[in-house]
C-alpha cells in the first residue's frame, strides 16, 4: 500500500518514512501545502497522513482543496492542537482521523490500517481466501495454518488483489499503490513478483487475464 506523509519537520518526516517502510509500506514525502496537493491530485494514494502546520498552505487548505477536487483518498490528520474545534474543523472538511502529537509510531500505523480496511468496504483484518489467510494487522500470511515467507513486495501484490476480490486490478494500478516515487519499476516486475507469489501459495489464487492484468475471485 502507498502513502503520503505531509511533514515540514524533516526529523519527524524521515523517521514516519522509515517506520511505515519497516510495516511495508511504500512512502513518498512532501515537504509543504502546494506539494502536497500535487501529489495527492495526481497519486491514488491508500491514506494520506497530513500535518495542519505546513509552509505555504497549511493542512485544513490541502484537505479543503483536495476534497473540492473530488479526492476521496483517507486522510490521518496530525496536529500539536487538542481543541475540540479542531478536532471538529478537520473532520468538517473530510478528514478521516485525527491524531495529535507527540503519538506512538504503533498507534500511527494502526489507525493507517483501519483507514485503508474501511476504505476497502470495512474489510475484517483477517482476509481469507482459499487455504490462504492473510493477517493484515501484522502483515503475515498463512496457509493451512502454517506461515508463508513472502517479501513486502508479494505481501503487498497479494493484500491488494484479494482486498479488491472479485475486480481486475491492472499492472499500472499495482505500481501505483506499490511503490514510491523513487523507485524505478522494470516493465516485468510485477510479472515476476506474482510468479514467485503462485510458487509460495499456489497457483489457483491469482488469475491472469492477459493483456489486462491480474484478478483474485475465489
Amino acid at each position: 500500500m502507498r502513502l503520503l506523509v505531509v511533514e515540514d519537520e524533516a526529523a519527524l518526516a524521515d523517521t514516519l518514512e522509515k517506520a511505515l517502510r519497516e510495516e511495508r509500506f511504500a512512502v513518498d514525502l512532501a515537504r509543504d501545502g502546494n506539494e502536497a496537493l500535487f501529489k495527492i491530485s495526481h497519486v491514488d494514494y491508500d491514506a494520506v497522513i497530513l500535518d495542519v502546520m505546513l509552509p505555504a498552505w497549511d493542512g485544513w487548505s490541502v484537505l479543503r482543496q483536495a476534497r473540492a477536487l473530488g479526492r476521496r483518498t483517507p486522510v490521518l490528520m496530525l496536529t500539536a492542537r487538542d481543541t475540540i474545534d479542531d478536532r471538529v474543523k478537520g473532520l468538517n472538511l473530510g478528514a478521516d482521523d485525527y491524531l495529535v502529537k507527540p503519538f506512538a509510531l504503533a498507534e500511527l500505523v494502526a489507525r493507517v490500517n483501519a483507514l485503508i480496511r474501511r476504505s476497502y468496504g470495512g474489510a475484517p483484518p483477517t482476509l481469507k481466501v482459499g487455504d490462504i489467510e492473510i493477517d493484515s494487522a501484522a502483515r503475515r500470511v498463512y496457509r493451512t495454518g502454517g506461515p508463508v515467507n513472502l517479501t513486502a513486495r508479494e505481501y503487498s501484490i497479494l493484500e491488494l488483489l484479494v482486498r479488491a476480490r472479485g475486480r481486475l486490478v491492472t499492472r499500472s494500478m499495482l505500481v501505483d499503490h506499490l511503490y514510491s516515487e523513487d523507485i524505478a519499476v522494470g516493465s516485468n516486475v510485477i510479472d515476476v513478483h506474482v510468479a514467485a507469489l503462485r510458487r509460495k501459495i499456489g497457483s489457483n489464487i491469482i488469475k491472469t487475464r492477459r493483456g489486462e492484468g491480474y484478478i483474485v475471485d475465489v
